[in-house]
């Protein structure tokens, strides 16, 4: 009877191996990171070295910085726009269209006033002129009333019947001046012996006068 070979165990051999390669990574990966520490501190150096160094004393704080002056014209003011120049030359044409029509109305007003000054100069020389009319009328009027009493007066002193003969005679406008003048008693005498038609003539004349004078309602009254 052949003795039995015994098969090699795979996982003891298996855990050696990986073992081994984790070592040598290991190793590996040690000499990376020194490499990479002694770059990193190279690059420290570098750095710093670049950096310029800080100076003992700060600087003096710069002077405030001052505006820019706008450049004047020659009378000093500040240089317009094109803008701003065509608003003002349009308040300037504004302004004297303003003042030519301010002047215009002023010479018109001074016109107005002194017509109306004329206006009233003749108005009141008008006035002055229909006062002394209306004097001189009332003077007249004061001296033909004051003839017309006498003749009224004289009438009336009369006898009726004598005064109603010269009345039948008289023109139709003496007569009613003479007639609307006297005294209802002593025209209603005259009147009864004056002729019949010539005497209601001369009643509905003087009625319609004195209605046409002062007005409807008022009746033959005496003077």
């Amino acid at each position: 009877m052949m003795p039995r070979l015994r098969t090699p165990r795979l996982l003891p051999i298996t855990i050696f191996a990986l073992a081994g390669l984790l070592a040598m990574k290991t190793v590996e990966l040690a000499h990376v990171a020194a490499a990479a520490v002694a770059q990193g501190q190279s690059m420290v150096t570098i750095a710093q070295a670049a950096t310029p160094a800080a100076p003992e004393h700060p600087p003096p704080a710069s002077a405030p910085t001052q505006p820019v002056a706008v450049p004047a014209t020659d009378d000093g003011a500040p240089p317009v726009s094109d803008g701003e120049r065509t608003v003002l030359l349009e308040l300037r044409q504004r302004r004297q269209e303003l003042d030519s029509r301010e002047t215009g109305l002023t010479a018109r007003e001074s016109l107005l006033a002194a017509a109306e000054q004329k206006l009233s100069g003749r108005v009141a020389e008008l006035q002055a002129l229909q006062k002394s009319l209306e004097a001189l009328e009332a003077t007249r009027q004061e001296r033909e009333d004051t003839s017309w009493q006498r003749m009224v007066k004289l009438y009336e002193t009369m006898k009726p019947r004598d005064a109603a003969t010269i009345f039948n005679e008289l023109d139709m406008p003496v007569l009613l001046q003479v007639l609307d003048r006297m005294k209802e008693a002593k025209a209603a005498p005259v009147l009864a012996a004056m002729q019949p038609d010539k005497a209601r003539d001369v009643t509905a004349k003087i009625a319609k006068m004195r209605t046409s004078r002062d007005g409807p309602g008022n009746g033959v009254t005496g003077g």
